[in-house]
């Protein structure tokens, strides 16, 4: 199986003739406009590693004779972590075609694009990687109709962004330009 690759002079060899639908051409799909920032990705992976010894906790209780009882807690206990690291890879802000949805660990709000009123960046106290602890920083927040408060969507200082405030903004710009090709004009 030939392998394509990109030249020196910026060309590539791969057959131009091959009609491959891509993963992103499909518009009904919810797509997140941003990658996973590093502190998101290493906690996620912290917890892959915690429910992998888990899991061969559990094969050595139930092969140990510990009982099928003890085993079956500690299999309980690694797929609720392995669980807990599955969602939050997809915690984030997702857009789509119809709506903004904004996926939190437990809860999903989705927001249709003709109730949202205003999507604006905001200096204001902001929560440090989601502890209780507030720093100063900048929020991306969404009015939508009846709604009496504005949901925080993304900051600079979550486990998406810290230390990344190029991507926080390149983030913001995207979900406002979402909003903007999408948001029916008020007449």
């Amino acid at each position: 199986m030939p392998l394509p690759f990109l030249t020196a002079d910026g060309v590539s060899d791969a057959d131009d003739d091959v009609d491959e639908v891509l993963a992103h051409a499909d518009e009904d799909r919810w797509r997140r406009p941003y990658r996973p920032g590093p502190w998101r990705v290493a906690i996620s992976a912290t917890l892959l590693l915690l429910s992998a010894f888990m899991l061969l906790a559990t094969m050595i209780v139930a092969f140990a004779g510990g009982g099928w009882a003890g085993a079956g807690v500690c299999l309980v206990a690694a797929l609720a972590v392995l669980a807990s690291a599955l969602q939050m890879l997809r915690v984030g802000v997702w857009v789509s075609p119809t709506g903004l949805r904004r996926v939190g660990f437990f809860v999903t709000r989705t927001i249709a694009w003709n109730e949202v009123t205003e999507i604006r960046t905001v200096q204001q106290p902001v929560r440090w990687l989601g502890l209780p602890r507030t720093v100063q920083g900048q929020a991306l927040t969404v009015a939508a109709r009846g709604a009496e408060e504005r949901p925080v969507l993304l900051t600079d200082h979550n486990a998406d962004f810290l230390s990344r405030s190029e991507a926080f903004d390149r983030a913001a710009d995207t979900i406002e330009a979402w909003a903007e090709e999408y948001r029916p004009v008020p007449a």
